[in-house]
Parts: structure tokens; C-alpha cells; sequence
């Protein structure tokens, strides 16, 4: 028989009242709860995170974090997260290399039936607890990629490299490379090209 942990990152039905989920959920929740505690130039905080992301190099997230496992979290190199940054990790979440965060961006693979009867609470007769029927998709990043403030982005997404996701956006679909979307679902407004140089901002030098 497949164990719920795997069936949970394959994307298929599982029962997240597992009692070993449960226990890897809570040194999650707790681990967060003591980075968000900490000030910023604790050495502490950087033992979490190599915790969460042993292989991360350059890594820094502000905080508040928020993760519900954390460790199906893969971050590339010198990635960086704004306040509140919230990962409900339940499958896979892959950041690529230089993806900047701002604050309160939701990543959010879980995923619930539609059916209001599917998705009630049922008592399991065998294991003897209360649980749900509980499934998610994976989310990809690519590199290079900036998301703006207040984004969330629904499971089963692939934003692709060198992307702009603009402020307050719902990013429920795939985002091709080098593309600036925005919008509530997101959709690609442009591609992105040299005349978006910084540098031909004369108003800024």
C-alpha cells in the first residue's frame, strides 16, 4: 500500500490526517513560529532554513513565513521573500535561481473537491479519526522571475524564466518565459524586451 506522504506529493487523493503528516505539519508550524520570533540577524534563523532548504545558497526570506511542511519546498540560488510569505507545500514547489518574492505572496497547491458532500469531514472506521479527501498539484518557478506583492499562485502552475507577475494578481495558468503578466486570473500583457532597461529611465539617474 502507498503511503500518504507519497500519494500527497504525486498529486492523489490522501488523507492529510495521517498521523505522520500531522507530526511533520506541527515541527513545520513550529519551526515557522521561531523564525517569525527571532530578529532578522539571528543565527538561528539560518539553521531553520537550512532545515527547510539544505541545498539553498543565498537564501534570505524576511519573514513571517508560513510553510505547511517546508521541506517539499526546493529553492534555487540567491532567491529572496518579502514579508509573509506563505507556501502551503503539500506538493512539490520548485524556485528557481534569483526569484524575488514582495510581500504577502501565496503559493498555494492544495486543492479541495467542488462537490460540498465530497468535501465534508467523514469518520474513518478503520484508523478511528475524523478526516478529508485532500489532493494538490505542483508549482514550478522559473528563473529569474520577479512576483510582486500580494500574488497568489494556484496549484498546477509553471511561470516560466525571467517573468513579471504584476502586484495584487491570481496566477491560475501557465506563464510562457520572459513574459510581463498581471490581472485577476493573470494573463500575459507583453513580452519583455530591451526597452524595458532600467537604464532608459532617464527620470531615475
Amino acid at each position: 500500500m502507498v503511503d500518504n506522504k507519497t500519494l500527497m506529493l504525486q498529486g492523489k487523493i490522501y488523507d492529510p490526517s495521517d498521523p505522520i503528516l500531522v507530526k511533520e505539519r506541527l515541527t513545520a508550524h513550529n519551526l515557522c513560529r521561531e523564525y517569525n520570533s527571532l530578529p532578522e540577524d539571528a543565527e538561528r534563523r539560518q539553521e531553520i532554513l537550512k532545515y527547510f532548504f539544505p541545498d539553498a545558497e543565498g537564501l534570505y526570506l524576511t519573514g513571517p513565513i508560513f510553510f505547511d511542511y517546508g521541506t517539499n519546498i526546493k529553492f534555487g540560488k540567491n532567491c529572496y521573500a518579502n514579508f509573509n510569505f506563505t507556501v502551503i507545500d503539500v506538493c512539490p514547489v520548485i524556485i528557481e535561481d534569483n526569484v524575488f518574492f514582495g510581500p504577502n505572496v501565496s503559493i498555494l497547491p492544495p486543492l479541495h473537491p467542488l462537490l460540498a458532500e465530497e468535501r465534508k469531514l467523514y469518520f474513518d472506521e478503520d484508523k478511528q479519526y475524523w478526516t478529508d479527501k485532500e489532493y494538490g498539484k505542483p508549482v514550478h518557478i522559473g528563473e529569474g522571475t520577479w512576483i510582486a506583492g500580494n500574488v497568489v499562485i494556484n496549484g498546477g502552475v509553471k511561470i516560466g524564466k525571467h517573468c513579471v507577475i504584476g502586484s495584487g494578481s491570481v496566477v491560475t495558468r501557465d506563464i510562457p518565459d520572459g513574459c510581463l503578466a498581471f490581472g485577476n486570473p493573470a494573463k500575459v500583457v507583453r513580452k519583455l524586451d530591451k526597452n524595458d532597461s532600467i537604464y532608459l529611465k532617464k527620470e531615475l539617474f
